[in-house]
């Protein structure tokens, strides 16, 4: 064994490319977009290494043109899932033993991967699969997932750096072992970054794991960064691919005993599902599953009498519609005062205007197609919710088609209802809904945003007030695990502003910090006497 303390570099994000239209970059970008549309590929399970067709398959088809069929994926059955164990509890006798220098190199090289010659497949499945433009699919899925691998990597050291005191007779140190058991990894569809660092993170510090994509179209992307992480020679059974459905594989794995922890992002009734099974099973472990999640969110914006109606409005539009609003973060509901929503909504309706929808293929596109088919039909009704509705009306957008996509305007409603329905649950679509208050009554609408929603994952305050910022952040100091000033509850960069919320939110141990990664291992502390 080597006698070495290794140094890591300290962490620096990934500068994001910005692809100008005629540029090289997005020239061959756009040519590995059209290489990977044309070409149909077969997504097995992998177990312990090896490919697996279980006969049990759904395709992937593309939201924006959802004819195209560019996929077809394998399910896994109770048999598989037990595989799947049975293949991680025996890839954790070397993997939980190897050295943490030799266990990172895999993750670094997988950024260095990730960042030259896997960039654009890495960003063009992003944008064929989960409907995303180059510009956001390049924050994600290139950006931010090598953001976490590094990060990762400069946190374990950190960590494993954190050593108790000494005395002139007795030496402590602290190791810091991973989980015994494995690791259940549920991704979610709307961020390959996350998908990545769901079962990686833990596999950092030593642990194996079983990752479960989602069962859409993000398979897609999620089998490149699985291939990438083989390319990048991680060990077979650390980190298995075993795409399934919750209700075929779930108690499966959920029951087991060797169940040491869930890595989860995802709706807060699956996760509150997840919670009471193991609850239910407690007594069945050999220790107590770490439990992490990151669930739903009903993410708000307020805006201070004083608010730069400029930046309220960009902040408004990026906020509610990047993506489609198909972010955890997004803002979906906003309180403004009744005196600057005049100029408000004529620079809303202005920056409005340079919101496209259509296919993500076109440079200009802002808005590509909601995931699928589901997604499409959940959010539309509350559009026509909306429509009906004798306490709200839909000032801008409101329209819809699948025909050719699954393609949905941006919509804002004004309402005057600050209960209204769509003030109050999770969307999750290119839906904003507007609440006006009068101008003095800015401390009453900071409790009543603080008690309308469930949820506490972002939000944000506009005002050039400094004391009515203060009193914002004060009040609304539980409502949000992200809280912004002066900038949409969006956008949160990896290693800047730890992600996570609290309430129904989440467990908010901060994805990609220090919080989330102590959450993988269990500490051991050796104490030695040099006295007799």
């Amino acid at each position: 064994m080597e006698n070495i303390i290794p140094k890591v570099r300290e962490f620096k994000n990934e500068e994001v490319v910005t692809y100008s239209k005629d540029s090289l970059e997005y020239k061959s970008l756009m040519a590995e977009y059209e290489r990977m549309e044309n070409d149909f590929i077969e997504i097995p399970l992998v177990i312990g290494g090896e490919k697996i067709y279980t006969g049990i398959t759904k395709e992937c088809t593309v939201p924006h043109d959802n004819k195209k069929i560019i996929a077809k994926y394998h399910l896994a059955s109770k048999k598989e899932a037990r595989m799947a164990i049975e293949s991680a509890l025996n890839a954790r006798k070397k993997w939980s033993k190897l050295a943490w220098d030799e266990r990172v190199s895999i993750f670094m090289r997988a950024a260095t991967l990730a960042s030259g010659p896997w960039r654009n497949r890495l960003n063009a499945s992003t944008m064929l699969g989960q409907s995303k433009t180059y510009k956001q699919a390049e924050i994600d899925s290139a950006a931010e997932l090598i953001d976490f691998f590094k990060s990762g990597v400069y946190l374990l050291c950190k960590m494993y750096s954190e050593q108790p005191i000494s005395t002139e007779t007795t030496w402590n140190r602290q190791s810091y072992r991973p989980l015994e058991g494995f690791i259940f990894a549920v991704s979610p569809f709307n961020f390959t970054s996350i998908c990545a660092n769901l079962p990686s993170a833990p596999a950092m510090a030593g642990n194996v794991a079983i990752w479960k994509p989602s069962t859409s179209s993000a398979i897609y992307s999620n089998y490149v960064v699985y291939q990438l992480l083989e390319e990048a020679g991680l060990p077979a059974g650390v980190i298995n691919f075993v795409p399934g459905n919750s209700s075929e594989i779930g108690d499966v794995i959920l029951k087991d005993r060797n169940l040491a922890g869930i890595h989860f992002t995802g709706s807060t009734p699956t996760f509150q599902k997840m919670f009471k099974t193991i609850g239910e099973n407690i007594e069945n472990y050999k220790t107590f599953p770490r439990l992490v999640g990151e669930t739903g969110g009903k993410n708000y914006v307020i805006a201070h009498k004083t608010a730069d109606i400029k930046l309220l409005a960009r902040g408004l539009r990026d906020g509610a519609f990047e993506y489609q609003g198909q972010k955890c973060s997004a803002a979906s509901r906003a309180y403004i005062p009744k005196g600057i929503w005049d100029n408000l909504k004529e620079a809303l309706f202005e920056d409005m205007k340079k919101v496209t929808v259509g296919s993500v293929k076109e440079y200009d596109t802002f808005m590509g197609a909601v995931i699928d088919q589901k997604a499409f039909d959940n959010i539309t009704g509350y559009i026509k919710y909306a429509k009906d509705a004798d306490d709200a009306k839909i000032i801008y957008g409101g329209n819809f088609s699948d025909e050719k996509g699954y393609f949905i305007e941006p919509t804002i409603i004004l309402t005057d209802n600050p209960k209204f329905k769509t003030m109050e649950e999770e969307i999750f679509g290119p839906v904003l809904t507007v609440y006006l208050y009068e101008d003095d009554k800015f401390e009453e609408i900071l409790y009543l945003a603080d008690e309308t929603s469930i949820y506490g994952l972002t939000g944000a305050i506009y005002a050039e007030d400094r004391y009515a910022i203060a009193k914002a952040n004060d009040i609304l100091e539980n409502s949000a695990g992200n809280f912004y000033i002066n900038i949409r509850p969006t956008g949160a960069v990896v290693g800047q502003q730890p992600f996570g919320g609290a309430r129904l939110s989440g467990t908010n141990d901060k994805a990609g910090a220090m919080n989330n990664m102590m959450r993988w291992v269990s500490p051991r502390v050796v104490k030695e006497e040099f006295t007799k």
